[in-house]
């Protein structure tokens, strides 16, 4: 794996090591060209925010050249470099800061050349998300969303037709035990139901005093 954050590669090697994944890590574009290079893994891990070598050209000289799949972490900010590492080749997008649990079922699948299609593609009523893609179909239509509204949104999936709490979104989707402004998270709802066209509030519905569920309409 490559990241710049030299305590984050230590915490996750330990981690996967712990799942028995065998992990090298190096904090630049630059030695992980050469690592891959030299030790040819089943599978990268890097982040789009890759320093000397960027994440878009690493994934493009990994992928043409040597055919390695490569996964990228991203966070706030880098949806525009998820998108030009996708067309450059990257097998899949993760959220970083990682969660091994969210992070294992890609590895494991790139390793074998088939990502576990059943765990990384969720649909509720005229909604589908790949995270796999870092993609969004409405009506099978492709919706663009920003990060944190994919991340909600695939965190309202996962628990579709359970009503989920402001604090837990705060800890599942901004990563943070803090308080976050009731007002900010409200915010974010109401632009990711305009872009899943759920005009009436029928998908992602608001359960007042305590949080959001989201549930398949009836048609």
């Amino acid at each position: 794996m490559a990241d710049p954050d030299v305590r984050l590669i230590k915490e996750l090697a330990s981690a996967l090591q712990a799942e028995g994944v065998e992990v090298t890590g190096v904090a630049d574009g630059a030695q992980a060209l050469l690592r891959t290079g030299a030790l040819q893994p089943d599978v990268v891990l890097v982040s789009a925010t890759l320093t000397v070598v960027d994440a878009v050209d690493f994934v493009r000289a990994v992928r043409h050249v040597q055919g390695v799949p490569v996964l990228l972490g991203v966070g706030e900010g880098d949806a525009e470099r998820a998108v030009r590492a996708l067309a450059a080749g990257a097998t899949a997008c993760v959220a970083r800061p990682y969660r091994v649990p969210e992070l294992l079922p890609l590895v494991q699948g790139a390793c074998i050349g088939e990502p576990r299609r059943e765990r990384t593609v969720l649909t509720v009523g005229h909604v589908e998300l790949d995270v796999t893609a870092y993609q969004v179909r409405v009506g099978g239509d492709v919706v663009h969303l920003p990060l944190r509204e994919f991340e909600l949104l695939h965190f309202l999936m996962r628990n579709a037709g359970r009503t989920v709490t402001r604090e837990q979104i705060m800890r599942h989707v901004w990563h943070s035990e803090e308080n976050l402004s009731t007002n900010t998270i409200a915010v974010h709802v109401k632009r990711l139901r305009r872009r899943l066209r759920d005009h009436e509030d029928r998908l992602i519905q608001t359960v007042r005093g305590v949080g959001y569920r989201l549930v398949a309409p009836a048609d």
